[in-house]
């Protein structure tokens, strides 16, 4: 069975507390946390003292996938925010294997994620030093978008290289994931599925998280 990380970025801030004990209650594995810094991506979200705060709260893995320039300023913070998973974007690093050595050496996993127009391949050689891969599925910056379909070669690309690579590295889609399409997602390949909208705007959030997670069954 997949992974299923719902996507606090489509919770109610106004009931948050409630939208995060109803997550630690329901099927799902994660808390997948979207930080936008307003230069990477056009919108701007939440960032530390937020995470934090939820960390309280919550029980489960923090997965945290960081839309910033310059993401290797704030290593240090977001592990003490309480991240597990931290997550770079390919497109911000000049840098790239200190980033990411650097994230595991502050005893967090690493996440690499790539855009719709990034190929699978120019991460091939990364492989060895990250435990996710974040295949975009939409342009990041905003919930709600529609699943781009190429994002299945992709998915089935990046299971070869895996593979190639001997590696274990989990691949993860974001954006766009629905119950009619989750079973073809994970047929392509992927590990991990982040759902917002299809989790928070489901008449029961905690119905639609038990679907997800029994795609594939």
């Amino acid at each position: 069975m997949p992974i299923i990380a719902p996507s606090m970025l489509s919770a109610d801030f106004l009931k948050l507390g409630a939208e995060i004990e109803m997550i630690n209650n329901s099927a799902a594995d994660w808390f997948h946390l979207d930080v936008m810094d307003g230069r990477f991506v056009p919108n701007i979200s939440y960032g530390m003292p937020i995470i934090a705060q939820m960390r309280k709260a919550s029980t489960k893995t923090f997965d945290v996938h960081l839309m910033v320039e310059e993401p290797e300023r704030y290593l240090a913070d977001f592990k003490k925010a309480g991240a597990d998973y931290l997550t770079v974007h390919y497109e911000t690093g000049y840098h790239l294997h200190r980033t990411l050595t650097s994230i595991r050496a502050l005893g967090m996993k690493a996440g690499l994620a790539i855009n719709p127009h990034t190929p699978v391949d120019a991460v091939a050689d990364l492989l060895q030093d990250i435990d996710l891969l974040l295949v975009m599925s939409i342009n990041p910056g905003f919930g709600g978008q529609q699943f781009l379909p190429l994002t299945y070669g992709k998915i089935r690309r990046a299971k070869e290289l895996i593979t190639l690579a001997g590696t274990n590295t989990l691949i993860e889609i974001d954006g766009g994931v629905t119950l009619d399409n989750a079973a073809e997602i994970i047929a392509a390949g992927a590990d991990v599925l982040v759902a917002g909208n299809t989790v928070f705007s489901a008449a029961d959030p905690t119905d639609a998280i038990k679907r997800l997670k029994q795609t594939g069954k």
